[in-house]
């Protein structure tokens, strides 16, 4: 048995047991406790004509940024500000449209309490996330949302470990009950995240990525299959669309379809190309998003796609390796 210190292996994976098993509790317990109190904290931010600021001091004030940016990327307007700063001129950022979220597990944060009689004599709301609802802190607010745990996971019961998780589960609980009630979907989690894959995901669409013009590979019915293979080869996307008049598209050949015409035996430069194509082929529309189209792509194993409009005709053409380049997949 390996040593860790003053504790060996299984000591070490029974306090990493008993710190997951204390915080999953003191989460469970807050579910259990949540009430009418939550439900005006949730009416308070979503009446909000200004922002939410979102302060604490120490291990509290970490949870409050993580809160505050989650509220942020979720449909409401939120921001961190330090209650030390704030005293000294960074009050000047709250107006008296904003709510203030005050996180403090004892209540008597003296930076906050500092800073809470301006908060409210400008005409602001106040919603204090304390583990005392007797508490200074508690007292001042307009609502006071219950953090409190039965004990701390630290095996001293000093650290701050399953108060401040069970402050940034009540965060989260805020947060995503406003993002249900704001209606926020995927395409505005997106826009809040356009540097991600999600945003990539979300707000690519297939005309963004797509091949038009010369670049899209096509023969007509007509075509010989020599006329074909040359237009596969010169467009290098591994296939052809094959079209009526030019626009319709009635098929594409692929360097599948020929493999499978070889293995069956027969001459294919005598074969008609309306013999080797696959006719009514898989396709994505412009208008579709680009990770439509991989997934389409993936369902049916194939690495290309025709794009169609609505009529059916011809507007471009992509594969996989268009979509590596946009970072959709």
């Amino acid at each position: 048995m390996t040593k860790l210190g003053n504790i060996d292996s299984r000591q070490a994976l029974e306090a990493g047991r008993r710190v997951l098993e204390i915080e999953a509790r003191a989460v469970r317990e807050l579910a259990d406790r949540l009430d009418a109190s939550f439900v005006r904290a949730a009416e308070i931010v979503f009446g909000c004509k200004g922002r939410v600021v979102v302060s604490g001091i120490g291990k509290s004030g970490h949870i409050a940024r993580k809160i505050a940016s989650t509220l942020a990327s979720t449909g409401t307007p939120a921001f961190f500000v330090h209650p030390a700063e704030a005293s000294h001129g960074d009050l000047g950022m709250v107006t008296r449209d904003d709510v203030m979220i005050a996180l403090s597990n004892s209540g008597e944060s003296g930076e906050l309490l500092v800073i809470v009689p301006l908060i409210k004599r400008m005409g602001g709301k106040l919603i204090a996330v304390t583990g005392n609802p007797n508490s200074s802190l508690a007292r001042e607010a307009d609502v006071h949302l219950d953090a409190n745990v039965a004990e701390e996971a630290c095996s001293l019961g000093l650290a701050p470990t399953a108060s401040t998780t069970a402050a940034l589960a009540l965060g989260d609980a805020l947060a995503v009950t406003l993002l249900e009630a704001r209606g926020f979907g995927k395409e505005d989690f997106a826009r809040s995240h356009p540097g991600g894959s999600l945003g990539r995901r979300l707000l690519t669409h297939v005309h963004d990525v797509m091949r038009t013009g010369d670049a899209v590979p096509s023969v007509p019915e007509t075509a010989s299959f020599a006329e074909a293979v040359r237009e596969v080869s010169k467009k290098g996307m591994g296939m052809t669309a094959v079209t009526h008049d030019a626009k319709r598209v009635v098929g594409i050949f692929t360097d599948g379809d020929l493999r499978r015409a070889l293995e069956k035996g027969g001459d294919v430069r005598t074969m008609g190309l309306g013999t080797l194509m696959t006719p009514n082929p898989r396709f994505a529309r412009p208008e579709q998003l680009a990770a439509e189209a991989a997934e389409l792509m993936e369902q049916y194993k194939i690495s290309q796609l025709l794009v169609l409009d609505a009529n059916q005709n011809l507007v471009g053409a992509l594969n996989t390796h268009d979509l590596m380049r946009a970072k959709v997949i």
